[in-house]
């Protein structure tokens, strides 16, 4: 079974779906329409933008998910998934990609996404930390003696766990989990504590724009963050879509629970292959692919 997976923040490179732009009338079509959606040209910064610029949340993560649903309107006839998955931002992708969202609303629905992370960014100093070689309970348990807000964030792969919190909860856990024995602690360069309790102004804000959005039956399930299971109801997707903000992403249980479902081979649709390490990482046998396209 084919198991198409999509990439999250973090994915971006300079010059992303240029490529795509020069070589297909409908791609150039599809980022055009972008372009006015978003009331400003993104196709020029992820094009020939900065890292920097690059990396500004309300750039970053419409281009990601630009470039990926792009991607999936080219294959056309060729895109047959059994399943779904994203990584955080990627969940939409996934979801436009299984027809659950309009490539539309799903691009208005990131953007608000990005906007209303980046004020909740802006009312908190917040940060994250990639956590590495340590028990995924053992960082949870050790978390909880901090006392600042730092909670998991990103349940990435075994022996990798990003957790999410304010600067100094982020500090006092990164020493705290050196001391235990995690081979590195590493502070990320991101914008706030994403997926934690610290975004709840971004969540009760995209909840609205989420709640007046129209959601259809998928044409195949989609393994949502929040549960790390496959839903095919659209009440259930808009709710779990909504909690994603606030909740850790189980990507290490999302995969596992895709591979005992029969997934045979996992497809990274979008920028970068960060997703397929992380799958090798959960299962070294599994297969995993690139998917790319060229003009015929």
């Amino acid at each position: 079974m084919k198991a198409y997976v999509f990439p999250g923040q973090g994915a971006q490179y300079c010059g992303m779906g240029k490529d795509l732009y020069e070589q297909s009338g409908l791609a150039r079509q599809l980022f055009e329409e972008a372009n006015g959606i978003l009331g400003f040209r993104i196709t020029d910064v992820m094009f020939e933008g900065s890292e920097e610029e690059l990396r500004q949340t309300r750039v970053t993560q419409p281009a990601i998910f630009l470039h990926s649903v792009v991607l999936v309107r080219l294959l056309g006839g060729d895109f047959q998934p059994d399943m779904v998955a994203g990584h955080s931002l990627g969940e939409f992708s996934a979801l436009v990609a299984n027809r659950a969202l309009s490539m539309e609303d799903g691009l208005r629905l990131v953007y608000a996404r990005a906007m209303a992370m980046q004020k909740a960014c802006e009312i908190e100093p917040s940060t994250m930390a990639a956590i590495l070689g340590l028990e995924d309970d053992q960082v949870e348990r050790l978390l909880k003696e901090v006392p600042e807000v730092v909670v998991p964030a990103n349940f990435n792969s075994p022996g990798q766990l990003v957790i999410s919190g304010s600067v100094r909860g982020i500090e006092l856990a990164c020493e705290l989990l050196r001391q235990a024995g995690a081979r590195r602690a590493i502070p990320l360069k991101v914008g706030g504590a994403f997926h934690s309790p610290l975004m709840e102004p971004a969540r009760i804000e995209l909840a609205a724009a989420i709640e007046s959005t129209a959601f259809q039956n998928p044409i195949c399930p989609v393994y949502q963050n929040v549960t790390g299971l496959p839903s095919t109801d659209p009440e259930e997707i808009r709710k779990n879509l909504v909690a994603q903000l606030t909740s850790p992403v189980r990507w290490t249980q999302t995969v596992r629970n895709m591979i005992s479902d029969g997934a045979g081979i996992f497809l990274e649709t979008g920028p970068g292959n960060v997703l397929q390490g992380l799958i090798k990482k959960v299962d070294p046998a599994v297969e995993t692919r690139t998917v790319e396209w060229k003009k015929a």
